[in-house]
């Protein structure tokens, strides 16, 4: 391009510059409300994860009222969802897992080792009849934060749902909660934007990604414990805007696209009244935190952008996060949270029943009584009430791998070595000090005496004696009572109390419960507990 050339291409683009000035100033202003628009952030599942520095960030954080805040971000641009992006193929994985209607099922042992993390997967809980106005419930997507998954691990266990649906998912990061760690591959709630297929929770990710997307969920719950306690002006610094803790959060006022619950706002405010009506403390007061997430102006929004409940937003869901304050007893939190599900449920018209009272004694009751675990291989279900601190030469089989049955999604067997650890959440209940036996598999009743009258008893049963028992002579196996000690030897027609027991050898502390095994040569055949009433 000679000189000529390029001043007259230069007065030409000023020209047209002009012109576009020209007509932009003449033409009428439109007036849209950008409080009913959310921002499409397309996601790119093949880019990789992007990782902040906490320390070197600052969280700038508004510390005007929300109202003010409200009036200065309606003046920024933002651009309306395009609702055709919306998936509305439900997952082949919820098509599959809807056919299966127990609430828990048989897991194994497994070790403690990124290698096995497909061994840590979240459990999908559903409660009542499935239809298109279905509760989402999310908890332990952080695993240092043991309100939200003891909570939905209650609801999954305790409540029954008689109208509507509702799907839990209580353990979203169970290795992270047996770790009690944030996140020990990064914080999971960093990673519903932009991760690599190489990330270790990638798959978990896509799976839970599946159910948010599935088009009968229509709203969605994720419970969070908070530091602090939130509000909109700073107090002092454990009361300001930069905590979490005791705050409904929602990512902005209105949701437009969203056929249901798009009035975030609205709903938050509902569930916040609610709360308020039934604190144990004044301090425990709640608010509704807006994020503003869609601007991502600040570092906080564009952290918000990256969370499971924008990417819920961007699916077209109505998507809240419930705090409440690591000041709390876990008890405590779990009060708030299961107002606020119950809250939720209300507002969408599902109705349930719960078999405890809503009281914080009332939850820590059903959270310690009603914890058990059910061996596959011995049939035993053993109460983990008080249970100490280690069962010692516990039969385990030769091929070192323990299934078993938890009343509770929240209940793991973690192998280190030749102990098997028995997890509650992030709580170590008990360790199993492993005896490696060859097990054999006896469908079969044996002879006792209890209090005097003669039953027959299956194996992997538990018998209840007021006084005295006797286990009866059976040439087929071998009878070891643990905690018993016999003269002789020979632990059978022995009638046997509960004095008669070194109390270090029972199961629970209180020195009620022992272990009666069968062998037939040196091969495990079963065991029977025995229950002083």
């Amino acid at each position: 391009m000679n000189l000529g050339t390029s001043k007259l291409y230069k007065i030409n683009i000023i020209f047209f510059i002009s012109i576009i000035v020209i007509f932009t100033s003449c033409t009428k202003k439109i007036n849209i409300d950008y409080t009913k628009t959310i921002e499409p952030l397309k996601e790119d599942t093949n880019s990789s994860i992007n990782i902040f520095d906490n320390k070197k960030q600052e969280i700038v954080i508004r510390e005007e009222t929300p109202k003010k805040i409200e009036n200065k971000i309606i003046k920024q641009k933002v651009i309306p969802l395009d609702i055709k992006e919306i998936s509305t193929v439900t997952p082949k994985e919820v098509a599959i897992e809807n056919k299966d209607e127990k609430v828990i099922t048989t897991k194994e042992s497994t070790e403690l080792d990124i290698k096995n993390l497909d061994q840590f997967k979240f459990d999908f809980i559903k409660k009542g009849k499935q239809d298109n106005n279905t509760f989402l419930i999310v908890a332990g997507i952080q695993g240092d934060e043991p309100g939200g998954f003891m909570a939905a691990s209650l609801f999954s266990t305790h409540y029954k749902v008689t109208k509507g649906s509702v799907w839990v998912i209580p353990n979203l990061n169970f290795y992270s909660i047996i770790k009690r760690s944030r996140g020990p591959y990064g914080d999971m709630n960093r990673k519903f934007a932009n991760l690599s297929k190489d990330d270790p929770e990638y798959e978990i990710i896509q799976r839970i990604k599946s159910y948010i997307k599935s088009p009968e969920v229509t709203l969605i719950l994720n419970l969070h414990d908070g530091s602090g306690y939130y509000r909109p002006k700073y107090i002092d610094k454990n009361h300001q805007p930069r905590k979490w803790g005791q705050c409904s959060v929602i990512d902005q006022k209105v949701l437009s696209g969203v056929k249901k619950y798009s009035n975030t706002y609205d709903i938050s405010e509902e569930v916040v009244k609610h709360l308020n009506k039934n604190l144990l403390k004044k301090e425990h007061i709640y608010r509704t935190k807006n994020t503003h997430t869609r601007f991502q102006k600040t570092y906080e929004e564009t952290e918000m952008a990256k969370t499971l409940t924008y990417y819920a937003v961007k699916q077209g869901k109505s998507a809240f996060g419930h705090e409440t304050s690591k000041d709390l007893t876990v008890e405590q939190r779990v009060y708030y949270k299961l107002l606020a599900i119950e809250k939720y449920m209300n507002i969408m018209g599902i109705e349930y029943e719960r078999n405890f009272p809503l009281t914080v004694e009332g939850i820590k009751k059903a959270l310690n009584d009603d914890i058990n675990i059910k061996f596959d291989d011995t049939d035993i279900k053993m109460p983990l009430k008080d249970i100490r601190n280690i069962q010692k030469y516990f039969p385990v089989h030769k091929d070192g791998v323990i299934k078993y049955l938890p009343s509770n999604p929240l209940i793991k067997i973690i192998k280190v070595k030749n102990e098997y650890i028995i997890y509650y959440g992030n709580r170590r209940l008990t360790k199993l000090q492993a005896d490696y036996k060859e097990h054999l598999n006896f469908d079969i009743k044996v002879d006792f005496i209890i209090d005097k009258e003669d039953k027959k008893v299956k194996f992997g049963d538990t018998i209840k004696v007021k006084k005295t028992f006797l286990v009866k002579e059976n040439p087929k196996f071998r009878v070891n009572v643990i905690g018993y000690k016999s003269k002789s030897g020979i632990e059978t027609d022995k009638e046997i109390s509960k004095n008669m027991f070194l109390k270090q050898y029972s199961i629970e502390k209180n020195g009620n419960i022992y272990r009666i095994e069968f062998y037939k040569d040196n091969k495990f055949a079963g065991m029977i507990l025995v229950e002083f009433i």
